[in-house]
């Protein structure tokens, strides 16, 4: 799939990719908090009434009202949203996942991610974090040693993130798991199984594994690490071209069209006419909100990302914005979209950054992830 030239990668110093790398990992988190107090916001103006300074332009704390939010009708026993006892009568939600959180799911307009602070990260960018830091200890990858990691750290008694709210991938992940199922056998498919959530951890794994296999041996180990919570094949296909997509713009030349290659990936959704709503020029809720949902569907979250990063990819900061004020899945979009636009322009804002809950210790962490995959060089 990748129309690269795998010599041209000579002529991209370690330093420059290293800054890519460091512009896409740092875009993952902000456009995840950004998005973070108006996450699932189905009418953009309602992001406005929340927030009546222009809507979101700055990192903020999740407001008490959701005005979007069903979450009292969502499974705290299973995914989905239809409740349903487990055969042990456990309940995830409280019980096994989230504990001492079950009490926010049955509140009316409660807010999915209820007492987040201003620049407080969700479920799946913690997941995200998480990996980084198995890729650090072990300095590669092991699915076997991963899904063990993400059962220990999401079930810890002491809670080890602050999110209230767990998609319905980990509620049956782990709605399999206390009846005793294989880890790697406990992801089952639900409604939203293919979904945008699926891509945030994809970005640390693919690339850290670029440094130590060849692209289509990193797709295959995304795939597979994908699959174990989201078992979805036609997602698999997104995940290929999410991957391929990384693959480029880290090595591209500074000269090669950024917009053909998103293009390209966005046709991994078929229909998508992506070079074609561009050329229409309309406005951003109209591509984002009428053509394609708001909703995590994959199949009209991916083209969204792939819009928003064509037209906004040279300035990271407000691609992000504009994705989080346009409302829905802006959360985990944000994490994508900040990936590729990262990749793109070697670039983020110092100043969202700085307003990231986690800044110190997230900053120690990517920089030492930097140094075990793309190390300085030594005249550097």
């Amino acid at each position: 799939m990748s129309t690269i030239n795998k010599n041209q990668t000579n002529f991209i110093s370690n330093e420059e990719k290293r800054s890519r790398v460091k512009a896409a990992l740092t875009n993952l988190f902000i456009g995840d908090a950004l998005s973070m107090p108006v996450h699932w916001f189905y009418n953009p103006f309602d992001i406005i009434k929340a927030f009546p300074s222009n809507g979101i332009t700055k990192m903020q704390a999740a407001p008490k009202h959701h005005p979007s939010s069903i979450m009292n009708l969502h499974s705290t026993s299973s995914g989905g949203r239809k409740s349903k006892k487990n055969l042990n009568e456990k309940e995830i939600v409280g019980d096994v996942i989230l504990k001492g959180k079950a009490h926010l799911w049955g509140i009316s307009n409660g807010h999915y991610h209820h007492g987040l602070q201003a620049g407080e990260n969700t479920l799946n960018a913690w997941c995200a974090r998480w990996l980084m830091n198995s890729l650090i200890r072990y300095k590669s990858y092991d699915s076997k040693v991963w899904i063990k990691e993400y059962v220990s750290l999401i079930t810890d008694e002491k809670p080890n993130h602050p999110d209230t709210y767990a998609e319905s991938c980990h509620r049956e992940f782990f709605s399999n798991y206390i009846l005793g199922k294989d880890l790697e056998k406990c992801g089952a498919v639900t409604h939203d199984t293919p979904s945008m959530g699926a891509l945030v951890s994809v970005t640390p794994l693919a690339l850290a594994l670029f440094t130590i296999m060849s692209l289509e041996q990193t797709q295959e180990q995304c795939k597979k690490h994908v699959f174990l919570t989201h078992p979805d094949k036609g997602l698999m296909f997104v995940v290929d071209a999410y991957v391929n997509l990384l693959y480029i713009l880290l090595n591209r030349d500074s000269k090669e069209c950024v917009e053909d290659e998103i293009i390209k990936a966005s046709s991994v959704i078929p229909g998508t006419k992506l070079k074609k709503l561009l050329e229409k020029d309309k406005e951003d809720s109209y591509v984002v909100g009428r053509t394609y949902s708001l909703a995590c569907y994959i199949t009209d979250s991916w083209p969204s990302v792939c819009y928003l990063a064509c037209k906004y990819f040279k300035d990271p900061k407000k691609a992000l914005l504009t994705n989080t004020n346009l409302g829905g899945e802006n959360a985990h979009r944000g994490s994508v979209l900040g990936t590729i636009v990262g990749l793109a322009s070697n670039s983020f804002d110092e100043d969202l950054y700085k307003q990231l809950e986690q800044h110190t210790s997230l900053d120690k962490q990517i920089n030492e992830y930097l140094d075990l995959f793309y190390p300085k060089s030594e005249s550097a």
